[in-house]
């Protein structure tokens, strides 16, 4: 059974950083990509980032990029999001996903629960 924990969300003030953590079960790195998307209240869910399933590529949407990293530990089979210079903008429910990759919800078959940010003075 396929299984994905996010972990790491938190209040942060502007210009903090946060790590998050997608630690999955059931299934390899190998076999997958790995997104992470968000969605803040009243919006539709939106890609933030991805990881190839080899690893060796990894995408970020142009509202994160510079700022966030995605990086994944394979010994763990954990993928983590690195946040940083974070903006009020960035408050989200953050979620990871597993499935071909991409940037589009309908290109993943597993879910994590969801972590809460929230960037805020």
């Amino acid at each position: 059974q396929v299984q994905l924990v996010e972990s790491g969300g938190g209040l942060v003030q502007p210009g903090g950083s946060l790590r998050l953590s997608c630690a999955g079960s059931g299934f390899t790195l190998d076999y997958y990509g790995i997104g992470w998307f968000r969605q803040a209240p009243g919006k539709e869910r939106e890609g933030v980032s991805c990881i190839s399933s080899s690893g060796g590529s990894t995408y970020y949407a142009d509202s994160v990029k510079g700022r966030f990293t995605i990086s994944s530990d394979r010994a763990e089979n954990t993928v983590y999001l690195q946040m940083d210079s974070l903006k009020p903008e960035d408050t989200a429910v953050y979620y990871c996903a597993a499935g071909t990759g991409g940037f589009t919800v309908l290109e993943y078959d597993y879910w994590g629960q969801g972590t809460q940010v929230t960037v805020s003075s």
